[in-house]
């Protein structure tokens, strides 16, 4: 399973880049393999504001379809538009081209409740 180290996770199997006070976020490797062939990816628009725990959209599989959770308040600034045409990406590239929003982080605090690599390997 790959888990880079230079990512943050939540238990929910979301992952964060951080870069400033924006972050990338995906679903990790782990989850798409348990997920299979995902043919939708449904976000909300640019300019929602959400909050840590919140639901932001929904990840469509082949047999399953599940929620992706904000890992931290903040409001979204970018969406994937070629997630949105190539959802499959997210299955290809979990960490590069299949990143699914950008958020532009209201509290910086709420980075140091996410898991680092290490962690995160122990839960899956």
């Amino acid at each position: 399973m790959n888990i880079p180290a230079d990512l943050r996770y939540t238990s929910n199997h979301e992952w964060l880049r951080v870069e400033g006070d924006i972050a990338t976020v995906g679903i990790t490797d782990f989850a798409q393999s348990q997920l299979g062939d995902i043919i939708y990816v449904d976000v909300p628009s640019v300019g929602s504001t959400l909050a840590r725990g919140d639901s932001f959209g929904s990840v469509e599989a082949v047999k399953t379809v599940a929620d992706i959770f904000m890992p931290v308040d903040g409001q979204i600034v970018e969406l994937n538009s070629d997630v949105d045409a190539q959802p499959e990406l997210v299955n290809r590239e979990p960490y590069a081209g299949g990143w699914i929003i950008k958020v532009r982080i209201s509290d910086p605090d709420q980075l140091g409740s996410l898991l680092p690599a290490e962690e995160y390997s122990k839960i899956i």
